[in-house]
């Protein structure tokens, strides 16, 4: 599971560095400034989440099943959070409107707060 975890952090990471550079050289001529600062925030927090992924990975004083759970949490967090803001910004771009999607990025965001909360629950159960 530790592989699992640190290959995905990377990869991760390794998409929010070529999201980033999209959305600073690619998106700057397609979309308003406040679309590009909504990007930004989705990548922001995708690396963040990326670099958590990388020191879970490696963390051996937390069991393999809070691990688990955090890890869970997330890969579903990101995913709805960072990809429902870059769905948003892109729909100008395609032509095709995806406000329906707006609900994920809230929903993503609880994932995200709920994993860091059993993150913090992991860490105060440390002996």
């Amino acid at each position: 599971m530790n592989k699992t975890i640190l290959i995905t952090g990377a990869v991760l990471a390794l998409l929010a560095v070529l999201l980033g550079a999209f959305g600073a050289h690619g998106l700057e001529k397609l979309v308003d400034t406040q679309s590009i600062d909504s990007f930004k925030t989705g990548v922001r927090y995708q690396m963040y989440h990326a670099i958590v992924c990388l020191i879970l990975g490696n963390m051996n004083v937390i069991s393999l099943e809070s691990k688990k759970r955090i890890f869970y949490f997330f890969m579903g967090g990101i995913p709805l959070f960072s990809g429902s803001i870059y769905l948003l910004v892109i729909d100008e771009v395609l032509g095709v409107s995806l406000s329906s999607l707006a609900f994920l990025t809230p929903l993503g965001g609880l994932l995200l707060i709920f994993g860091w909360i059993f993150f913090i629950v992991s860490l105060v159960k440390i002996k």
